[in-house]
């Protein structure tokens, strides 16, 4: 079993940049894709983006396509999400997930606790 752990988040001014990172343990990411949602006040989770087991496919929603970047590193076990430009409606609780299936839907098997991520106009 996956125990995922999300870090990085914050508060910053629109246009600024955060980086989450998510941290892995109880087994090798290297076994998963995974995935990045979130949930802005009163919206149902959605997703953000996704990266196969190799890396080889990668996934964004339109709506960061072109200022987020997923990526991982599996020797350290983390999966980054780097996200610029960032936009008041970007606000939301960023979840990071680990699935055998690569995919862009919810269903994901293993997910973090969430990292909260605002910026202010």
């Amino acid at each position: 079993q996956v125990q995922l752990v999300e870090t990085g988040g914050g508060l910053v001014q629109a246009g600024y940049s955060l980086r989450l990172s998510c941290a892995a343990s109880g087994d090798t990411l290297r076994r998963y894709a995974l995935g990045w949602f979130r949930q802005g006040p009163g919206k149902e989770r959605e997703f953000v983006a996704a990266i196969s087991l190799g890396g080889a496919r990668i996934y964004y929603a339109d709506s960061v396509k072109g200022r987020f970047t997923i990526s991982r590193d599996n020797a350290k076990n983390t999966v980054y999400l780097q996200m610029n430009s960032l936009k008041p409606e970007d606000t939301a609780v960023y979840y990071c997930a680990a699935n055998k299936i690569f995919t862009t839907n919810n269903e994901y098997d293993y997910w973090g606790q969430g990292t909260q991520v605002t910026v202010s106009s």
